[in-house]
């Protein structure tokens, strides 16, 4: 564990902003589920959630730069800090972004897609819910990072995998649909797979920092 002096604010900020991440995590799932079943009210309020955690994160993320940068204590380590919350807080940029394209550009999916559309979701939300007991970890007991980490990369491959399965399925079994409308769900199904892609990218530099702080 971390153990600084007046860290405690700190460290609860940081707590709060993981905390943040996973409650948007459950809003951008409602919310995709919202949208392809036409639930309109239900989706605009988890529109509004968004927007409520996504500007909690911010104001968090600027509350944890400023104490930390206050904190000769932590001056040999800071950088590596930062770099991890800039890369969590880009993770509930891509949920607000691709929630909020949804509303924006009403892509039509069509129903026999819903499952596939709905499966990827879980899996790349789920890379993401993986990272965040691992980088809790790094303040409280770096040890464990590595055997809560594993996950992460897991569920980035299965999400790379559901990706994969659901572009060749609307490539080459849905011959109804305009080219136009297959690159349009082709779109919106790597805009759900980089959620992945960054619980991937900050899980590598996690894997680093507590040998940066020689544990």
């Amino acid at each position: 564990m971390l153990r600084f002096k007046n860290t405690n604010d700190t460290i609860n900020n940081i707590n709060s902003f993981f905390d943040t991440i996973d409650q948007a995590l459950i809003v951008f799932k409602e919310g995709t589920k919202n949208y392809l079943y036409n639930h309109t009210q239900q989706f605009n309020t988890n529109l509004e959630s968004m927007t409520a955690f996504e500007n909690e994160a911010d104001a968090l993320r600027h509350q944890i730069e400023g104490n930390i940068y206050s904190l000769s204590s932590l001056a040999r380590i800071r950088g590596d800090i930062i770099r991890l919350i800039e890369n969590m807080d880009d993770i509930v940029d891509i949920l607000e972004s691709s929630l909020f394209q949804f509303e924006i550009e009403r892509p039509y999916i069509p129903a026999e897609l819903y499952a596939d559309f709905i499966k990827l979701t879980e899996l790349s939300t789920m890379a993401v819910e993986s990272l965040i007991p691992a980088a809790k970890a790094y303040f409280k007991n770096p040890e464990a990072i590595n055997e809560k980490i594993h996950r992460v990369y897991f569920y980035e491959k299965e999400t790379d995998k559901q990706a994969q399965s659901l572009k060749r399925k609307v490539f080459h079994d849905l011959n109804t649909l305009k080219l136009s409308e297959k690159f349009h769900l082709r779109y919106f199904a790597l805009h759900i797979e980089n959620l992945s892609d960054a619980a991937e990218k900050a899980a590598d530099q996690l894997l680093i920092m507590p040998i940066k702080r020689g544990i």
